[in-house]
This record gives structure tokens, C-alpha cells and sequence, in this order.
């Protein structure tokens, strides 16, 4: 198989690229995190951050394990990050293995400890991506549920998620958006998608959405992720397809990590500036708590330029 590398267009090399978004006012770039596990990972976590704080992002979001298995460790970093960061942060919350009063207390700790910003989500199954959902008797069924419990809290910001793929187990479209519409009617001002590889596919999503009267921002999340067998495997469980040229680029590359880092940041610039190209203004990185990959696509979407000419005026 002979793969490819689909270009944008031949002309327009990547340094075009990157003058004509440093021209774009409104352009906006999120990060999401995960919290660390140990100490090693922390100081990694903390000099991602320390990296990537000058393209000033829009937010950054920190992900909660299943079941509030990383509560503790989710709320610490989201909490460090506003007392010793310029970011504002964006805690993860989800709906699995917890009571109602559990999940409050938990919302109303990140607005004490000064989080405005939460990412309302169902969560996966504790027993695990594939197996069967079932709501806690006491809890919050689904993020909508859980958003509308989220506003009745407080004023936060509530962002949700949306498959532009189809979640797994949505039975069609209409459930698919139907499910999505009532997050929005519940409080939810922002949907980041799940990752996907095509710009096709985010824009017969996008159809879908207009169509059904929903006009909040689509944010597109990207993977970051340059282990493709990983990558492979997260796709399956996600229900996302990777196409055959994608998956080709990557053989025969399992030892050589700079080249692999190097196609990730290059097949992910790619994608935002067609994505760009038709009116998008804000992507979210998922950086696997890895600064250079992130911060390698921002720069090619002109952000340094930007905060450069900002910080002059």
C-alpha cells in the first residue's frame, strides 16, 4: 500500500499557513490534560504546562477517572493550576459510580477552589470501554442530567462532548443528536467532539448539528497521540476510523519515535488549517500531558506569532 499525505493545497507551504492564521483575531486553541500518577509524571505534567503557557490558551481541561477513580488527583492539579497559572482551568466531571450529593460536593469544591469551567460528561463504564452503562440509583443517569445539577450549583461554564462518528451506542443520527440537544437545553454552552482524522467528517457533523437547530460552538478535538498501536486501539473502543492512508504513514515506524512525533504534529496541522480554511476558530488538543506535539501545532497555526504581536502592542 502506497500511503499518501492528502495536501491542503501545494502552494500554500507551512509557514503561509501559519502568517495567515497569526492574522486571525479569533482564533483559540484549548489543551486537556490528564492528572499524574506518581512524581515523575507530575514534573512532566507541570513542564508540559510550563511549555505551552505562552500560546495562552483559551482554557485547559484536567480528565476524571472513572468511578472519581483520579478525584483527588484531578482536583489538585485543577487547583494548583489556578493558584500558580494564568490558565483557566477546566475540570472534568462525570456521572459513573456516584451519588448526586457525592458528584455536588465535588462541584461545589472545584467553585470554592475558584474553577468557573466544567466538562460535563456520562463517563465509561468502571467495568470498562465496551461494556454495558447502568446508571447509579442515586446519581446523575447522563451529562445532561448531570448538567442541569451542575447549574443549579452554581454559574459555571459547562462544556459537553458530541461524536461527530456517532457515539458507539447510539442507536442512529437522530438519538445521536437528540442526546446532544439535551445537554444544550440543560445548560451546556460548548461541545468538544471526539477526535476524528477526516475534515469530512466534521463537517457532515456539523450539517447535522445546524440542521437540527443547534448553534452553540462545535469545538473539533484533535488526538495527539504519535503510537499508532495505541492510537489504533482507542479508536476501536471510541467507534473512530482511521483511514488506510493514515494508518500507512505510520508502518514500520514502531522504534523510531522522532519520526512518529514528527508525522503526529505535521497530520494534525494539517487538519486544523483545512479545518481553518472553511471558518473554524477554536481547537482542542487532547496532549496526552506531552508539551512539544501541542505546542508544535500551535506555532503552525501562528499562535506564537499572535501572543508576539499582542505582547508588543
Amino acid at each position: 500500500m502506497n500511503a499518501r499525505l492528502p495536501l491542503r493545497d501545494p502552494n500554500a507551504p507551512v509557514g503561509a499557513i501559519a502568517r495567515a492564521c497569526a492574522e486571525s483575531p479569533d482564533l483559540k486553541v484549548s489543551f486537556e490534560f490528564f492528572p499524574p500518577k506518581n512524581q515523575k509524571m507530575e514534573e512532566k505534567l507541570w513542564d508540559s504546562i510550563e511549555k505551552l503557557a505562552p500560546l495562552s490558551p483559551d482554557f485547559v481541561s484536567v480528565t476524571y477517572g472513572a468511578g472519581g477513580s483520579t478525584r483527588e488527583r484531578t482536583h489538585r492539579t485543577v487547583a494548583r493550576m489556578v493558584k500558580e497559572t494564568d490558565f483557566a482551568p477546566a475540570a472534568h466531571l462525570t456521572c459513573v459510580d456516584a451519588t448526586r450529593e457525592e458528584i455536588d460536593e465535588v462541584a461545589r469544591e472545584y467553585w470554592n477552589a475558584g474553577v468557573r469551567h466544567i466538562v460535563a460528561l456520562r463517563g465509561d463504564p468502571s467495568s470498562g470501554i465496551g461494556e454495558a452503562y447502568t446508571p447509579h440509583p442515586n446519581g446523575y443517569a447522563y451529562a445532561n442530567d448531570l448538567t442541569e445539577g451542575l447549574k443549579k450549583i452554581a454559574d459555571f461554564e459547562v462544556s459537553v462532548s458530541a461524536y461527530p462518528e456517532q457515539h458507539p451506542e447510539s442507536a442512529n443520527w437522530s438519538v445521536e443528536i437528540d442526546n446532544l440537544k439535551r445537554k444544550i437545553d440543560a445548560g451546556a454552552t460548548r461541545a468538544i467532539t471526539q477526535f476524528f482524522f477526516s475534515p469530512d467528517i466534521f463537517w457532515r457533523f456539523q450539517d447535522r448539528v445546524l440542521d437540527a437547530g443547534i448553534d452553540i460552538p462545535i469545538v473539533p478535538g484533535l488526538m495527539l497521540q504519535p503510537n499508532f498501536k495505541g492510537l489504533a486501539r482507542m479508536s476501536k473502543m471510541c467507534g473512530v476510523s482511521v483511514p488506510d492512508w493514515y494508518a500507512g504513514l505510520f508502518e514500520g515506524l514502531e522504534d523510531d519515535a522522532i519520526t512518529r512525533d514528527m508525522l503526529t504534529a505535521t497530520l494534525a496541522a494539517e487538519l486544523t488549517a483545512e479545518l481553518r480554511d472553511r471558518g473554524v476558530n477554536h481547537f482542542h488538543l487532547y496532549t496526552l500531558n506531552r508539551a512539544e506535539i501541542a505546542s508544535a501545532v500551535s506555532r503552525i497555526l501562528g499562535l506564537h506569532q499572535r501572543r508576539n504581536v499582542e505582547a508588543v502592542a
